[in-house]
């Protein structure tokens, strides 16, 4: 089925093939060749889908060592969360309410969110904003793309471009929580006219808001280019190791006003170490005055652990006999435990694209194959039983093969008319260690077929306003756990959305204007709903129907030549329909079951909002005031008040200072304070709800509460900082 599939979408495309390299129309090429390209994975001005580029000096002025989502956290709908507290580390945004998983990430056409868990991890990729040349967000369904599909948003992000003239930069910081970053980038400049090197070079540091959050990060980016008279040829590597204190429980809730900075781990060594490489290759031709081939191969390398501590853990959950003494039996140990990823990530992305005279058309796809390995090791143990050193307590490997094809038609009715039409076909077939139908370990393979079009329609009023229309579908599978901790019987369904987008274009002199309507209905969304599985495990389970419907307002407005503000936001609705969620009741052993109709889906606030007032001094000083607002969020989804995080606004402060003078050619120091209120929220949660009315146990662990709907709840909350700032100064020659 899966290879019929793939068979009849290629046949579908070859007269459009055939078509493109039959037109002769002296249409110019618009783009040029030295860079490596992403535009079929971006949408143009007159694509009908709702995006936001971000440039260069947008993504330069925020630059002062935080991680990627605190760059981008301005845009409409974002959400952003760090587990230290401080935007350094563990960090992750939600868009429109979609966390990491359903959010499509590719750097230069190259998809980047795991193969298995679905996610992207920033801490892997410390400070490659430093190496970014612009970013497109692409929400709702957006145009096709490479790897896992969009799912409530696409983040599209291109690396620095070509520069033709050597240059050595050099950006340092230091800041609260002890943070420092160094980093130096160069380049030669074109030699000869087609050689082209350059790099960067970074490290990072920071302990963190959170007790104990530290974070050592270092990172290098390199990239060569060959420069001919129709093509180009770019090598990129780029590299990233990450040690981390971990702070993933989060703070009690009795805490949050007493000892907000509170982290549960004690162990000296309760770090997470990885490494990932990532290396690409990129190669663009000009075929002709009317079309050009991309193709670009790559692969990624990831290898780490995170170690821990663990107290009284029974022999038999590690595969160890008990300790049997002649009066006495041992049944636990305490131990330290390394739990290893090993994994490799590789394929190739291509792309035809074709000028007609009333016709762009671009035909494209990718081939991706994953292979990770996960294994435990005891590193230590009190009782070491019928262990030894490194034991080896689990093993397991999965293999993922991920293949898209998509053809991509803009067709111009008229001057200010254009027709889009988007037809994906991804073929996916993933290979992995789980249970078979009566629960005993196995092999498993899985095989998901998709179709994923998109249309949509444009039209200019005049050159100042237009409007758009679109409407896209997405399916996406399940991800690594969902099939791991699961038979063939309770195997989850993949997931559906059908994505409506209404938007409307002004741009003047001094106001642009931004509007859109948005309607996101899933079928089958993945959602936790407490409910235990036939083996036992707490995983996803699909809900029926649910929605997400909401109005985006973005808007900039130049008041004088000295005074600009721009802003935007969003104002939503997100439910689930109807669902019954589970309640484990400790003293029978059973779960209860409570149905809930019309609730919020968690993390999915109705309001969002930020505001950057800029003001330029004179022509080397800036100030930038900047609030963003976040309305209250439900940490499940239930909707229940107890088990909320109320809403927050924060407000920073940004001035900056260039000149030049006789020894650099660019001199800037930038201060940052964030939360300039001092105002103290939480940005981030995960809760466990259950029943105990045979015993009380909020005494044996901080993490419970009592819930006040029935029974108790067990929470963790990450607090963000308070009052902080960030120095920086940047030196280039």
């Amino acid at each position: 089925m899966l290879n019929k599939i793939y068979i009849i979408l290629t046949i579908v495309n070859i007269p459009l093939l055939c078509l493109a390299q039959a037109e002769n129309d002296s249409i110019k090429i618009k783009k040029t060749l030295n860079e490596v390209t992403v535009n079929a994975l971006r949408a143009g001005e007159k694509t009908p889908v709702t995006f936001t580029n971000i440039n260069k000096s947008e993504i330069e002025a925020g630059n002062t060592g935080q991680d990627l989502p605190y760059i981008i956290q301005l845009t409409p709908s974002i959400v952003t969360t760090s587990d230290a507290g401080a935007g350094i580390g563990y960090t992750s945004f939600r868009i429109r309410g979609s966390d990491p998983t359903r959010i499509n990430v590719t750097i230069n056409g190259i998809p980047l969110n795991d193969s298995e868990s679905q996610g992207v991890w920033w801490v892997n990729m410390p400070d490659f904003s430093s190496s970014i040349e612009n970013i497109q967000i692409q929400r709702g369904v957006g145009t096709s793309t490479n790897g896992a599909s969009a799912f409530g948003a696409t983040v599209n992000l291109k690396t620095d471009e070509i520069n033709k003239n050597p240059y050595f930069i050099t950006n340092n910081t230091t800041g609260s929580f002890s943070t420092i970053k160094n980093n130096i980038k160069f380049g030669t400049g074109t030699l000869n006219e087609k050689f082209n090197f350059e790099g960067r070079l970074s490290k990072i540091s920071s302990d963190g808001y959170i007790d104990r959050a530290t974070a050592d990060l270092k990172s290098l980016f390199l990239q060569a280019s060959y420069l001919s008279k129709d093509g180009i040829l770019k090598a990129i590597l780029f590299s990233g190791n990450e040690k981390t204190y971990q702070a993933w429980n989060g703070v009690p809730l009795n805490y949050l006003d007493t000892n907000r900075t509170f982290n549960s781990y004690t162990y000296k060594n309760e770090i997470d170490d990885y490494t990932q490489s990532h290396y690409q290759l990129h190669y663009i031709k000009k075929i002709n005055a009317f079309s050009t081939f991309n193709v670009a191969m790559h692969y990624t390398n990831g290898k780490g652990y995170y170690e821990q501590e663990k107290l009284d853990e029974t022999f038999s959950d590690y595969g160890l006999t008990n300790i049997i003494f002649s009066n006495d039996t041992i049944f636990t140990t305490d131990l330290i435990r390394r739990k290893w990823l090993n994994n490799d990530f590789g394929g190739i992305t291509y792309e035809l694209n074709h000028k007609m005279r009333l016709l762009l058309l671009t035909i494209g796809g990718a081939n991706n194959k994953y292979s990770g390995q996960h294994y435990g090791n005891i590193i230590w143990a009190q009782n070491a039983s019928n262990s030894n050193l490194n034991y080896q307590y689990y093993w397991n490997k999965a293999e993922k093969l991920d293949h898209n094809f998509y053809t991509k038609i803009n067709y111009t009715y008229s001057s200010a008319t254009n027709l889009y039409i988007d037809l994906q076909g991804r073929l996916i077939s993933y290979l992995f260690e789980g249970l078979d139908a009566i629960g005993n370990p196995a092999t498993q393979e899985v095989e998901l077929p998709f179709f994923n079009p998109k249309i949509g329609l444009y039209h200019a009023f005049n050159p100042s306003q237009s409007i758009y229309l679109s409407f896209g579908v997405a399916n996406k599978e399940p991800n690594r756990n969902d099939y791991i901790e699961s038979t063939p019987n309770s195997r989850p369904k993949h997931e559906t959305l059908y994505d409506t987008e209404i938007g409307y274009k002004q741009k003047g002199d001094n106001l642009k204007l931004n509007i859109n309507i948005y309607n996101m209905h899933y079928n089958n969304q993945l959602a936790l709903t407490g409910q235990i599985n036939d083996v036992g495990a707490y995983t996803r389970s699909n809900v029926e129907q649910s929605y997400r419907t909401g109005m985006e307002i973005e808007a900039n407005y130049r008041a004088s030549n000295k005074l600009t503000w721009q802003g935007n936001m969003t104002l939503s609705q997100n439910k689930i329909v109807e669902h019954t969620a589970y309640i484990d009741n400790w003293d029978t052993g059973t779960q209860e079951k409570v149905n809930y109709t019309n609730t919020d889906l968690a993390f999915s606030p109705n309001v969002i909002w930020s505001s950057i007032f800029s003001y330029n001094l004179n022509t080397n000083m800036f100030v930038d005031v900047i609030s963003k607002y976040v309305g209250k969020q439900f940490i499940d989804n239930t909707s229940s008040e107890y088990r909320m995080l109320e809403d927050y606004l924060i407000n920073n402060l940004r001035i900056s200072y260039n000149w030049k003078n006789k020894n650099f050619s660019t001199t800037k120091i930038t201060l940052q304070i964030n939360n300039l209120l001092n105002n103290e929220y939480v940005s981030n949660a995960w809760v466990y709800r259950f029943i105990s009315d045979s015993w009380d146990p909020r005494q044996s662990d901080p993490y419970i509460n009592i819930d006040a709907e029935r029974g108790y709840n067990m929470a963790g909350y990450f607090p963000q900082a308070t009052r902080n700032y960030l120095l920086g100064i940047t030196l280039g020659f």
